[in-house]
């Protein structure tokens, strides 16, 4: 893996001739090529034949501004280099690019809402590390798929045409946006044309993760039951045999639409609905009233039932847990951060959005009735459980992801049970505590992007 890292500096076209490239002398001895040498320069999907000519007393390599302006490259940013005679190729990357989903072009302060600042950091990691980075939306998608628009940071964010990058971040929070013709074909013919590594290629449905990880006796202990609610024996049979169940949307996020079923001791059933205030309360006296009422909902979202769980709790509010699994530099899966998440106020789930706060795994389990080995314990347990879990994800669902939030759950005997596991992990959700210029997240991500490319 190339860790050499040089200074790109572009010359105007009536100084160097855009099939001439200029390397410093030094360089060009370490590169172990010789002056007059022809290649080909790669970046990302361009490729061009140029002539190597060596400079004296300079350490980097020269541009000509047209090969420059097909690169999508400016002057005076740093990469990684790398030559294989083999084949008389000289690398320069890694080249990566993030899918995001909307752009804000009349914000200058905040370009891309609310992930900016995650952009500026992984710029500024590029930056400092020796890689390219740049960001663009569906919209930005031209019809060459080796030719995108998007956006790259120096001395503030400036627009304008690249190459289809080395690695695809896909950073989509919309299922909409993912699915449309136009994106899977982008992300298809990225990877079958120019050999490009796209990860966190899609969104991950509950049911298909539950359905995925239970083949696995490793696994199986983490799972609550859980089944697709698809008919009403599905339902009575899970409303009879847990004093407390969950319905969830298949394909839901940020807590939205979740119900919580509780069996009262008369037989009678009390339903609670996330919504945007305290969640809605309703009465049943039994399962076919209340499967009756989510009929409705059932035509058009499909719906999980699962067991509900015990969970220990702060302050008498539920606490659950993000932790965020990432590969490394070396392909193999890390727990970047652990997170405690508490329900806010009356709500029944600790999304942030629902008003839920954060907390560190510490000071939240030292607040629950948990015993002092169960406190101990629990934080090597949800590190273990999370990097099991991401490894099942990987074995048994054929899509290349490189982070991973998973939520887990910590019960009073101090088992860990799975909710749920989001492949477009929130850059707002999943910060550890802390003011860090450049979060561990985002360094883990260029650390995987420069694996996958070889630099």
């Amino acid at each position: 893996m190339s860790k050499k890292k040089i200074t790109v500096q572009v010359m105007g076209s009536g100084i160097l001739q855009d099939d001439v490239l200029m390397v410093g002398e030094k360089l060009l001895k370490q590169l172990k090529l010789q002056t007059g040498d022809s290649v080909q320069l790669v970046f990302g999907s361009f490729r061009r034949e140029i002539t190597a000519i060596s400079v004296p007393r300079y350490d980097g390599i020269q541009l000509g501004s047209g090969t420059a302006h097909s690169m999508g490259i400016l002057s005076d940013c740093t990469v990684r280099i790398q030559y294989r005679p083999k084949d008389r190729t000289l690398r320069l990357g890694p080249l990566i690019s993030v899918l995001i989903s909307q752009d804000y072009p009349e914000q200058y302060d905040k370009p891309f809402g609310k992930i900016t600042q995650f952009c500026r950091e992984l710029s500024s990691a590029c930056d400092k590390q020796g890689a390219y980075v740049y960001f663009f939306t569906p919209a930005h998608i031209l019809g060459n798929p080796g030719r995108v628009e998007g956006w790259v940071f120096s001395n503030g964010w400036k627009k304008t045409e690249f190459p289809t990058a080395d690695v695809v971040n896909n950073r989509l929070t919309s299922r909409k946006l993912e699915n449309k013709p136009s994106v899977q074909q982008f992300m298809k013919e990225v990877k079958s044309r120019y050999g490009s590594h796209v990860f966190n290629e899609k969104f991950l449905d509950k049911h298909e993760v539950f359905d995925a990880l239970k083949s696995s006796g490793l696994l199986r202990r983490y799972l609550p039951e859980s089944h697709l609610l698809d008919s009403f024996a599905v339902f009575k049979r899970m409303c009879g045999q847990y004093s407390q169940v969950f319905v969830k949307p298949v394909r839901g996020s940020l807590g939205k639409g979740i119900i919580r079923i509780n069996k009262n001791a008369d037989g009678s059933f009390t339903m609670l609905t996330t919504t945007t205030g305290s969640p809605l309360k309703q009465n049943y006296p039994n399962a076919t009233k209340m499967y009756t009422s989510l009929s409705g909902k059932m035509r058009t979202t499909s719906y999980q039932i699962q067991q509900g769980l015990t969970l220990i709790h702060h302050n008498s509010r539920p606490v659950d847990f993000r932790a965020l699994v990432q590969k490394n530099g070396s392909g193999a899966w890390n727990v970047t951060s652990i997170v405690a998440r508490i329900a806010g106020g009356s709500h029944f789930v600790s999304n942030l959005a629902r008003g839920g706060t954060l907390s560190t795994v510490k000071d939240a389990i030292a607040k629950t009735t948990l015993s002092a080995a169960a406190k101990a314990n629990a934080q090597t347990k949800l590190k273990t459980a999370a990097l099991k879990i991401a490894a099942g994800i990987d074995h048994a669902i054929p899509t290349h992801f490189g982070e991973l939030g998973i939520d887990l759950a910590v019960d009073h005997s101090g088992r860990v049970w799975l909710i749920e596991v989001n492949s477009k992990p929130s850059k707002n959700d999943n910060t550890a505590l802390g003011d860090v210029k450049i979060r561990p997240s985002v360094l883990k991500l260029l650390e995987y992007s420069c694996h996958l490319t070889g630099f």
